[in-house]
């Protein structure tokens, strides 16, 4: 599965591109920000990433720039259960391309494709000091729950307060024509 967006491509992620992976994410203040990234991260952890299964309903992307240029790497964004029967959006975007609309750009297309795909709603949260991922989950359209509670952190190797936030897909008016961004 891949999506085309005005910016970005999202397609998977394969075998040969471990490397490019590893490079940019081996970046302590990029790995802070996420759950399940270990630091140190080593390039074993981007070709284990690369190679775990993944199920059809639960895709994950790696994401390129599409500028007319070579394509760049720019970072991931995927779903997949919570741990406890939810739909979680997960996504991170390396330090050198923050600030330029990637990760809602990215985040867009993912929701149309969970929303094609029939799940109803998508759940997502963020460390309490990282507000800039917040801000995104807000130009998504989730909206926080008002719950705040500790999530483990592989690379703080501690709990730390996330915000919890909530999507409904299924009274989405705003999703795009799939077809046109989804090919299988």
């Amino acid at each position: 599965m891949f999506a085309v967006t005005p910016r970005l491509l999202l397609r998977p992620g394969w075998p040969e591109d471990s490397g490019t992976l590893f490079a940019a994410i081996n970046d302590e203040v990029v790995v802070r920000n996420l759950a399940k990234a270990p630091w140190p991260y080593e390039s074993q952890d981007a070709a284990e990433f690369l190679a775990m299964p993944r199920p059809v309903l639960n895709p994950n992307f790696l994401i390129f720039s599409r500028n007319g240029k070579a394509p760049e790497f720019l970072g991931s964004i995927g779903f997949g259960d919570d741990g406890q029967g939810h739909l979680e959006l997960g996504y991170w975007i390396a330090r050198h391309h923050w600030g330029h609309g990637y990760a809602t750009e990215a985040g867009h297309a993912v929701l149309d494709i969970a929303k094609t795909l029939g799940h109803p709603e998508i759940q997502a949260e963020h460390f309490v000091d990282n507000p800039a991922s917040g801000k995104v989950l807000r130009n998504l359209g989730f909206r926080p729950t008002g719950r705040t509670a500790p999530r483990f952190s592989k690379g703080r190797g501690q709990a730390v307060d996330a915000v919890e936030y909530t999507r409904s897909l299924s009274d989405d008016d705003s999703a795009g024509d799939m077809m046109q961004n989804l090919a299988a």
